[in-house]
């Protein structure tokens, strides 16, 4: 038996999208894109990731595009014909371990607050 493991480090490019299978097995998919720098460039790799389960029902609830998250899980890789006859590949990886490595890259509108902490000074508290 053999098989090939991957860890990707990377965003989420659209919200997962969960199913049942006809036994009743959660079944979700999303897509990761990981980004990396090539001399003056940067060169982005997408993969295709799916989640059984209590980690698919889960990341449908909790998962959002645009988080970065890290995955670990084996990878395949498939060969596809388009309908128009192109040949293409998708790295389509079922995923083992799943953590959320960061939040949603979103600008701040709020301002900064200017209020004192109305918990006071923590060095003044017993404990």
């Amino acid at each position: 038996m053999s098989f090939a493991q991957i860890q990707l480090l990377g965003n989420t490019g659209r919200d997962p999208e969960m199913n049942y299978t006809p036994d009743g097995t959660a079944v979700t998919k999303f897509s990761i894109a990981v980004s990396r720098k090539v001399k003056d460039s940067e060169e982005t790799t997408w993969y295709n990731c799916t989640a059984w389960r209590n980690l698919a029902e889960m990341l449908s609830k909790h998962l959002k595009k645009g988080q970065m998250v890290f995955v670990q899980g084996d990878l395949h890789v498939r060969q596809y014909t388009t309908k128009d006859g192109r040949s293409g590949t998708s790295l389509d990886v079922t995923v083992d371990k799943f953590q959320f490595a960061g939040g949603k890259k979103e600008e701040s509108t709020a301002p900064a607050s200017t209020e004192e902490d109305p918990l006071g000074d923590l060095d003044a508290h017993p404990f």
